[in-house]
């Protein structure tokens, strides 16, 4: 090659590479600007469950305080489907603009450790943004059941082998994905019986057809407050403040438990990280809000937030002990 070559094969590269990174300023230039004006439109919040339950009550608070404190309307689109698919579907093909959130939950980490294949990576294609609350799993039986706690759970199922029933809602759900982890770490021969809906799950509790249920606070309280059902123990690793005298599993005989249901929120990958920290800044303004936690504990739900980190960590945290669950405990994939 002659010298003349070589000095026009250099000049393209240094202009190649200039323009490349004057893209590259542009593109982030652009991104900052439009950073800076979100939120300039309605923000459409997705949620994985019908109306009227309690991630959809409580989501809809919290898109109240959000639309005050960001000047647009936050507004919420349920599109309820086994295990939030069909919602986080629509988030991770939405456009990362910071328009369109996820009411991420314990069901989106339950589902990528029940299904054989997603339209989407559970971790790779969202955004976490912060958490919204934890929320435990009660473990029931009736009002005139012998059973007073988890020791005497376990002592019924190791003297009545194969005897013992617990029931949970939908095969897959956290409920009755916390009740299969209890059976792993106990080892126990027991049944666990899937009903369709909670009144069912109750009916055959009071009954007598079930022994012992795994449900969580909100569907149970009246049933607790009118003393025709009775609370064993709680999931999470510390007692429920709004239930304060009620033991955890783990203190009560299965050292380590720990279950927790939890909820947040989490934005399309590739949102510009300005519009994730301003959004987690207002969610956990909004958690720290004294009329949000008291409601949240009505329903029995700590509310909490934290740093988009923690609730990444948290997601994949609970991906990989689902997995585990599933594996040990040989429910079908689906």
């Amino acid at each position: 090659m002659s010298r003349m070559s070589r000095m026009k094969t250099a000049i393209h590269r240094s202009l190649h590479h200039a323009i490349a990174g004057l893209l590259a300023l542009l593109v982030c230039n652009f991104a900052n600007a439009q950073s800076q004006a979100w939120p300039a439109k309605p923000i459409r919040f997705v949620v994985g469950y019908a109306p009227g339950g309690v991630a959809d009550i409580t989501a809809r608070m919290i898109a109240q305080k959000l639309s005050n404190a960001l000047g647009q309307q936050v507004v919420v689109d349920n599109r309820p489907s086994a295990g939030g698919i069909v919602a986080a579907d629509t988030v991770a093909k939405a456009e990362p603009d910071g328009y369109t959130m996820l009411h991420l939950n314990q069901g989106n980490a339950v589902s990528a450790a029940m299904f054989k294949s997603l339209p989407y990576d559970t971790v790779r294609d969202f955004a976490p943004v912060s958490a919204m609350g934890f929320f435990d799993v009660l473990v029931l039986t009736g009002k005139d059941s012998p059973l007073n706690n988890i020791r005497d759970v376990i002592a019924l199922a190791k003297s009545n082998p194969d005897k013992l029933n617990i029931g949970t809602v939908a095969i897959g759900s956290g409920q009755h994905m916390a009740a299969s982890l209890f059976k792993a770490m106990t080892g126990l021969n027991l049944t666990l019986v899937p009903f369709k809906s909670t009144p069912a799950l109750f009916a055959a509790l009071k009954s007598g057809d079930i022994q012992v249920a795994f449900e969580i606070t909100a569907p149970a309280r009246g049933l607790i407050k009118g003393g025709e059902l009775k609370v064993l123990a709680v999931s999470s690793a510390k007692r429920f403040a709004g239930m304060p005298n009620v033991p955890t599993i783990a203190e009560s005989g299965v050292p380590g438990y720990d279950v927790s249901a939890w909820n947040g929120i989490a934005l399309p990958a590739k949102t510009p990280r300005a519009i994730i920290e301003r959004l987690n800044r207002e969610i956990n303004a909004a958690m720290a809000q004294p009329d949000i936690r008291e409601r949240f504990q009505e329903f029995g739900i700590d509310a909490r937030g934290g740093s988009p980190e923690d609730l990444r960590d948290l997601l994949a945290g609970e991906i990989t002990k689902w997995k585990n669950v599933v594996e040990t405990t040989g429910i079908e994939k689906q």
